[in-house]
């Protein structure tokens, strides 16, 4: 499945989030879809930008890391990604989508009465804010290679 369709089905799925455990769920969903973008950009995008790629893969990986303990393997949406044709509309949905994900978060921080899932909470909001420099400099990256002739 390409990755703007998945960044698409996560945007929906955080949106009809209602309980806590799934509003968190989807910001770890989110984070196993970055690493996912980043490694198949890694190995499949533009030369130059495959550093940066590689450096959201670590990042995404990383953080969705919570993610393997809440859900069985199969229900990590960010395993059916094959391609991602658009590399600028998928890095642009991420960094839109990382941002909701902040917001949820930050909400279900003030609002929860548990020292537990406030900490995981502000844990989740850094990951976030981590991959999203990421993907901002994997689009910087991509936008020097343009403006040098290369195409994207």
């Amino acid at each position: 499945m390409d990755a703007v369709r998945l960044i698409g089905a996560t945007r929906t799925a955080l949106a009809q989030a209602r309980a806590v455990h799934d509003i968190v769920t989807e910001a770890w969903q989110t984070q196993a879809l970055a690493g996912a973008v980043g490694g198949h950009l890694a190995v499949h995008g533009p030369f130059e930008a495959r550093a940066a790629a590689g450096s959201l893969s670590e990042a995404g990986a990383r953080a969705s890391g919570a993610l393997r303990h809440t859900l069985r393997a199969g229900a990590i949406r960010a395993g059916q990604l094959t391609e991602v044709r658009d590399p600028w509309g998928a890095l642009a949905g991420l960094c839109g989508l990382l941002g909701e994900v902040g917001i949820a978060l930050v909400g279900v921080a003030c609002s929860s009465g548990e020292d537990a899932m406030y900490w995981q909470c502000i844990e989740a909001i850094d990951a976030a804010d981590e991959t999203s420099d990421r993907v901002r400099w994997l689009q910087r990256r991509l936008a020097s290679r343009e403006r040098e002739g290369g195409a994207a």
